[in-house]
Parts: C-alpha cells; sequence; structure tokens
C-alpha cells in the first residue's frame, strides 16, 4: 500500500510542483517519516555513529577501571565530557543557528573520528611500556574532554537538522523514529564493545569504533546544505543566547519537561555503575558487562516500537511524569538485586520508562520551537539534560566514594522518584498538557 501512495505521489509531483509529499500519506502513519529520503540517510548515519560511540564509552568505562580500580575514575570520565560541553553549549547553539548545519555536523563526526585513533594509539602495547596506568588514565580524560567540546556543537546538530528535513506534521513520528535508531544503536554498541573486549582487546575494538564513525560520515554526506535560516547572521552573541534563554524559560511545559528529565538523569544514573556491578557484585565479566550495559536500551526499543505504531494521543504531560517516577523504582529493585537477570529485567523496564520521556520530551521541544532558534533551544536541552547524563555519571561515582556502590544508587532511584512526585503536584502546565 505504502509502495503504490508513493508512485502515486511520484505522478502528481510531475504534474504539480506545488503538491507536497506528505499530503499523500495518512498523518501518524508508522512510516510517515521513512519516506523522505534525507532523514533515512540521517538516522542511519546517526545509528552509526551512536553504535560507535557507545562502544567507545563502553570501553573507555571498562578501561579505567582495569586501570584504576576505583568506581570514582568511572565518575570522573563523565566530568571531563561535561565540562566543556557544558561551557560551550549557549555558544554552540548560536553557532549552529547562524551556521550551515550539514557541514557543522561532518565537522564534528570527523573530530570523534581523530579521538577515537588517539585512544588507539594510548591503548597500543609501545604506549603500555613508555606510560604508566596512571598517564594513560589522565590522557583519556584529556580525549573525552577534546570530545565534550565536539559534541556541544555535533550533538544538538542532529536534532535541528531533523526539523528542517521533516514535515511539521510527521514531526512526532520522525522524532520515535529517530529515537529508536539512537537506542537500537545504543544496544549494539553497548554489546559490542563488551564482546569485542572480550574477544579482541581494546585495540582492535578501538579500530572498529574508527570503522564505524567513518562509516557514518560516509552516509551522512549526502544529505543537502542546510544554510541558516535567521536573517541576521551579524546578531551579536551574547544578545542571541539570551534569546534561546528566554524562550525557554518563558515556555513552561517545555522548561518542565526537560527539568524533569534532567533531574531524573542526574539522579538515576544507575548504568555509570554498572562496570562494579558486572565485575564485583554480579560477577558476570565483560561479555556480562556489555549485556547489563544495553539492558535499559533494549527496554528504551521496546518502548519506541510500541509508541512508532500506536502514539500517544492524549495526557502526554502526565504520562512523563508517571514514566519518570517508574524510573526511579526500577533503578532502587536493580541496587537491590544480587541476580543477574533481575538486574536486568530492572534496567530494561527503566529503559521502557525512559524511553516514553524522552519521546514526549522531543516531540515538545519540537512542536513548541520556532526553526530559527532550534539551535540554541536544543543547546540549552543539551546543557540541562544530556550534560546531566555526564554529571550524573560523576555524582554516581562520587556518592559511591562516600555511601558505597549499593546505597548511591538506591539513594538516585529514591530521588528521582520523589522528584517526579514534587513535579506532579508542582508543574501544573506540564501535568495538563497534550499536543
Amino acid at each position: 500500500r505504502l509502495r503504490y501512495r508513493a508512485i502515486l505521489c511520484g505522478a502528481a509531483l510531475k504534474n504539480d510542483n506545488t503538491m507536497n509529499l506528505r499530503s499523500y500519506f495518512k498523518t501518524g502513519a508508522p512510516f510517515e517519516a521513512v519516506q523522505i529520503p534525507e532523514f533515512r540517510f540521517l538516522i542511519t548515519g546517526r545509528f552509526l555513529f551512536i553504535l560507535s560511540l557507545r562502544m567507545m564509552s563502553t570501553l573507555v568505562g571498562w578501561w579505567i577501571y582495569q586501570l584504576t580500580n576505583a568506581p570514582f575514575a568511572i565518575g570522573l570520565i563523565g566530568l571531563s565530557e561535561v565540562i566543556p560541553a557544558l561551557s560551550l553549549a549557549l555558544y554552540a547553539g548560536h553557532v549552529i543557528d547562524i551556521s550551515e548545519k550539514r557541514k557543522l555536523l561532518l565537522s564534528g563526526v570527523f573530530m570523534y573520528v581523530s579521538a577515537a585513533f588517539v585512544l588507539f594509539l594510548l591503548s597500543l602495547q609501545f604506549t603500555a611500556k613508555h606510560l604508566t596506568h596512571h598517564h594513560v588514565a589522565l590522557c583519556i580524560y584529556v580525549v573525552i574532554g577534546c570530545t565534550g567540546i565536539v559534541r556541544a556543537f555535533a550533538g544538538p546538530s542532529f536534532n535541528v537538522l531533523l526539523a528542517l528535513i521533516v514535515p511539521r506534521q510527521a514531526l512526532q513520528n520522525a522524532i520515535t523514529w529517530n529515537q529508536g535508531a539512537w537506542l537500537a544503536a545504543s544496544v549494539v554498541g553497548h554489546a559490542m564493545g563488551g564482546f569485542c573486549i572480550a574477544l579482541f582487546g581494546n585495540s582492535s575494538t578501538l579500530v572498529c569504533i574508527c570503522a564505524g564513525m567513518a562509516a557514518a560520515f560516509a552516509v551522512l554526506f549526502p544529505i543537502k546544505k542546510k544554510p541558516p535560516l535567521i536573517q541576521n547572521t551579524e546578531k551579536k552573541t551574547l544578545e542571541s543566547v539570551k534569546e534561546g534563554l528566554r524562550f525557554v524559560f518563558r515556555t513552561k511545559d517545555l522548561l518542565g519537561a526537560i527539568s524533569l528529565d534532567m533531574f531524573a538523569v542526574f539522579f538515576g544514573g544507575a548504568v555509570a555503575m554498572v562496570p562494579v556491578f558486572a565485575r564485583d557484585i554480579l560477577k558476570i565479566g565483560p561479555e556480562g558487562f556489555g549485556i547489563l550495559n544495553g539492558a535499559s536500551d533494549v527496554g528504551a526499543i521496546c518502548s519506541v516500537l510500541l509508541l512508532t505504531f500506536f502514539p500517544m494521543k492524549r495526557k502526554q504531560g502526565q504520562r512523563l511524569i508517571i514514566a519518570v517516577s517508574a524510573f526511579g523504582i526500577c533503578i532502587v529493585i536493580f541496587a537491590f538485586s544480587k541476580w543477574f537477570l533481575l538486574s536486568f529485567f530492572a534496567l530494561m523496564l527503566s529503559g521502557i520508562f525512559d524511553g516514553i520521556s524522552v519521546v514526549i520530551r522531543g516531540t515538545i521541544m519540537q512542536l513548541r520551537t520556532p526553526d530559527a532558534m532550534k539551535g540554541r533551544v536544543m543547546s540549552v536541552n543539551s546543557m540541562f539534560v544530556n550534560s546531566s547524563n555526564e554529571l550524573g555519571q560523576f555524582e554516581s561515582g562520587l556518592m559511591a566514594k562516600i555511601m558505597g556502590v549499593v546505597p548511591s544508587v538506591i539513594f538516585g532511584g529514591c530521588t528521582t522518584f520523589l522528584v517526579a512526585v514534587v513535579t506532579w503536584f508542582k508543574a501544573r502546565e506540564l501535568r495538563k498538557l497534550e499536543y
């Protein structure tokens, strides 16, 4: 049926250039956004890119723990990335809005390839003979810090390109597909990272990571240029940044969704301690570590698939808050678990609820934000939410050092649940949100 409709679309477009492809597809259809060629390039390239990044993060977490035997050292990975990413986020939003988006994204992917190559050099036996474990760990932190700089520009560029490629009426469907590709890449990347470490070692795993990022660059390259939409590109940077911040803080439902997700990710960052649970508590080795590290993403994929075919029509704000509270409960269950299967299913359920919240928040951002401001708003979102992943990783490492690993994860899950409860009663605009 979809193929037949596509043929009709092609014939109609030849006769009337003003006709739009989206008019031939039922709004809300599961494959509505996938009919757009550039969107297929974007989600395929993002899949390969995120897969490689997840392999890198899995490798770096395991590698640092091998070098230091300290849970706190794992937390420092997140801190070394989030400081430059957070510092440059607002400026990056301004640069994205006044720049050609495709070139900016491709430059960021290329820089990530370079960072992975430097990590490869650090993993060689030659380097191990000339540097101590302490010095190798310091070099890894420096490389991750550099990726934080690149991430401030590359991360929001993906979402801005999505909004410029996909018509507004297909945005919810596109966001769901985009999130599904991101989560699928996370699952495969975490699992592949664990298995590659076990089978081939760190150096060969980094070769695979470089190849994956290079493939992402090749897939993203055919996307057409996307010039800036704002007319006054000479606007002062500070004025432009303030404009983006004012928009976020004045849009109450958007601010509430971003803030809720930020606190949930910050306090519920149990995944940061998965290397410790895998090696010292569950004793499942690098293979089990890779599987457990991808458990939450498996759950998120399930929720995204469900939302693709059965999108939410009503009470999205209420469901967002309920999903975040359930996420916190799952983190507490994971902390108490001593069995691999229970730990896996607890993290998988947390991923299901997290996937629901991510789709709702992403849809709110895309629908509420004008195209000319998307770079700045996505960067503000990066400050609030994406950077909270790394801050949450640092918080998990710090609390693990102070309280112990298990109590710190219990604390994070309980705090996430309480934040959701407070949001239910205090954020009326978010609770009543529907789109």
